[in-house]
């Protein structure tokens, strides 16, 4: 196809500690540790590329107590992305593992929903339940960027490039976006945390951070639309991501994999 596109999962975090009852609500009968992985992706085609998600620097790992691997810009450099380069980034939602690393693409224009924008800087932020996933400063700066003319709002679905498209899907924040992308093999569709896990989605089980419980149930309905088939759906924060797809090149195995390739197995 002339409008397919290469997309790359790449890991730069990832989070041991966390157990099964964290990630889905009303907990897990048979808990035990269940970690998370965390990624951005890139969409890469013969002439323009975007990057999905600027992640969370060393200093945010630290607050957080995460394990940061790597920088985003290392991982993507890796798969031959200069993060200077970069012209667009798609900001699936606000949250501070999706949205910092305020200096990393300095030339980038970035796409937001305009709800994510309402949400993050309205009156749910006055609720320490619904900011913790938040940080103030990550929210200011897509607002330094407002005013420096590089922000791109959607309003709902929108294609961006000729094979590429934002869907606003809601459900974990009010303007969380998924990312449609048309490659060889179909439409992949990076989910971000529309579903933060496989088996959030496939056992209907929805991750327990959540401003709105229906449009995340009826979320994963429209990730199985959008998707040429369920195997072609990717989640936000699954290990298993790195076990289903082929690395990016020899030597990126457990940091950077293709997803427009045939899953392995």
């Amino acid at each position: 196809m002339s409008d397919a596109w290469e997309v790359y999962a790449i890991r730069y975090a990832h989070h041991g500690d966390r157990r099964a009852s964290e990630n889905f609500i009303g907990g897990d009968p048979h808990d035990g540790p269940m970690p998370l992985d965390y990624y951005v992706w890139a969409i890469v085609g013969a002439e323009r590329s975007f990057v999905v998600d600027t992640g969370f620097d060393e200093a945010m790992a630290r607050r957080r107590k995460r394990q940061l691997l790597r920088s985003p810009a290392d991982g993507l450099k890796l798969i031959g992305l200069d993060p200077a380069r970069v012209e667009d980034v798609i900001v699936t939602h606000m949250h501070y593992d999706h949205a910092g690393n305020h200096a990393m693409f300095p030339n980038a224009a970035y796409h937001v929903q305009d709800r994510e924008m309402q949400y993050c800087t309205g009156r749910c932020m006055c609720h320490p339940a619904m900011r913790g996933a938040f940080e103030a400063e990550d929210v200011a700066a897509m607002v330094r960027k407002l005013f420096e003319g590089r922000v791109r709002f959607h309003d709902g679905s929108e294609e961006l490039a000729p094979g590429v498209s934002v869907h606003r899907i809601g459900g974990h924040t009010m303007g969380l976006q998924v990312v449609r992308v048309r490659t060889r093999r179909g439409w992949v569709v990076l989910a971000s945390d529309a579903s933060h896990l496989y088996a959030n989605m496939e056992e209907g089980r929805p991750f327990p951070i959540v401003h709105n419980l229906a449009d995340m149930l009826e979320g994963y309905e429209t990730l199985r639309r959008l998707a040429s088939s369920p195997a072609h759906i990717v989640p936000g924060h699954d290990p298993l991501v790195l076990r289903r797809y082929p690395a990016a090149k020899p030597g990126l195995e457990e940091i950077a994999v293709r997803l427009d390739a045939d899953p392995m197995g």
